[in-house]
């Protein structure tokens, strides 16, 4: 589904009187708007391929209609929202849920929607019909060494499968670990899996990236070879500059400080970028903001005044991706409230004064660093971004406009009411 501009422009029409009124008094209060409305425009934040259909858990999946059943109807979701938000401007393939058949028609496909593609992802956790060895044990850390050059190929076969698309990333999120003690002997496990891991490395194009996730427990819940940062950063550092380490709000344990390991990963230059999304309990992946939004403010002002302090481009240097399971949801409205939520923290984090802030740091004046960070992230930064999106061809309401031209209706006509997107 493709939405003409003049759509969107009459149904802008409708709010742009409202939006002016609301835009002009924020912009008063702020001396450099201009610059924010720039960074916001840039500011582009991937979908992942696997997240355009309804998710589930492992008691249910309940699909609905006109979900995606192919490659490119995946991009062409994509393409809606990224209409619509003018900030989902890449997608993000995991493989093998998404071989393109035809990289080139699916690089032009991506092109007619101006979108790009983000980090590719392999997958190790799942056993995949005609597989030669089972993962059931682990992948890259197996005791047997012909499981680990089974996971070994399928990681440079990804990799191809991303050059040939025009990515430049390639993301490895291992479940491998242990569920009871004594199974595993971890520092071998660490040893077998860095070995995997440099073969990997060395596959790698000149100008590529190696992204390495981690995550506290599940679907193992003794252990997890790479189950929290320091060990994502021990192996990132003993690859090479081309390795680095890839956050998922969710793969943490319950309160960490996420800014805190955000700060010290950016400092050290390992830092590859995020996969947002939310939790009450564990990896819940809830709508991104839903249930944590001064969090998710405290995260960005982090990488914000590192990103400054490195000089690093907001928009490009570092990798934005959201990673959610749309349980019961919509997908893409879902989508596109996630993606609200990260644009409203990023906004936020820019107004917070960092000279005052650093000042009142330094004289342990602890009240007023705070007051500081709660007036920036109390701030409705709501009509600057919905300026930026408007400047940019999309809607000033994105949600809004979904249902008012009845998207997910308009798809059921054309795939169906009983589909199954493909993924998770």
């Amino acid at each position: 589904m493709q939405i003409k501009k003049e759509t969107l422009q009459e149904l802008n029409q409708q709010h742009l009187a409202d939006h002016k009124k609301q835009f002009d008094f924020i912009a008063l209060q702020i001396p450099n708007v201009e610059n924010i409305l720039q960074k916001l425009i840039a500011f582009q934040i991937a979908i992942p391929s696997w997240a355009l259909g309804t998710g589930g858990t492992r008691f249910g999946r309940f699909p609905g209609g006109g979900e995606p059943s192919s490659l490119e109807e995946k991009i062409e979701d994509v393409g809606l929202l990224h209409s619509l938000n003018q900030s989902s401007g890449a997608i993000s393939l995991h493989i093998p849920w998404d071989i393109p058949e035809d990289a080139n028609a699916i690089k032009a496909l991506a092109a007619r929607y101006n979108l790009k593609f983000d980090a590719v992802n392999s997958n190790t956790f799942q056993d995949q019909p005609g597989q030669a060895f089972s993962y059931k044990y682990g992948s890259l850390q197996h005791v047997d060494a012909n499981v680990r050059r089974q996971a070994i190929a399928h990681n440079i076969e990804v990799i191809k499968h991303g050059e040939a698309l025009g990515s430049k990333a390639l993301t490895v999120w291992l479940s491998d670990g242990s569920c009871f003690p004594g199974q595993l002997n971890f520092r071998e496990a660490f040893k077998r899996t860095l070995e995997s891991l440099q073969e990997i490395y060395k596959a790698l194009p000149a100008d590529w990236k190696i992204f390495i996730e981690y995550k506290a427990f599940e679907p193992n819940f003794y252990s997890m070879t790479v189950g929290d940062w320091g060990q994502s950063y021990l192996f990132s550092s003993k690859l090479g500059s081309k390795a680095y380490s890839l956050v998922d709000l969710g793969h943490h344990l319950p309160n960490a400080n996420i800014e805190q390991i955000v700060s010290l990963l950016m400092m050290e230059d390992k830092l590859a970028g995020f996969h947002f999304n939310d939790s009450k309990y564990g990896d819940d992946d809830l709508t991104v903001g839903s249930i944590k939004p001064y969090q998710l403010f405290l995260i960005f002002k982090e990488l914000v005044e590192g990103m400054d302090a490195k000089g690093l481009d907001h928009a490009t240097d570092l990798a934005w991706m959201i990673d959610a399971s749309h349980n019961v949801k919509d997908p893409l409205e879902d989508l596109l409230q996630s993606t609200e939520a990260i644009m409203i923290a990023y906004a936020r984090a820019l107004l917070v004064d960092a000279t005052t802030l650093q000042q009142a740091q330094q004289e342990n004046d602890v009240v007023k660093a705070q007051e500081i960070l709660q007036s920036a992230f109390l701030t409705d930064v709501r009509p600057i971004i919905a300026e930026a999106r408007m400047l940019s061809g999309g809607a000033l309401r994105p949600l809004e406009s979904f249902r008012v031209l009845n998207a997910r209706g308009e798809l059921i006509k054309v795939r169906g009411n009983k589909t199954l997107a493909t993924g998770l």
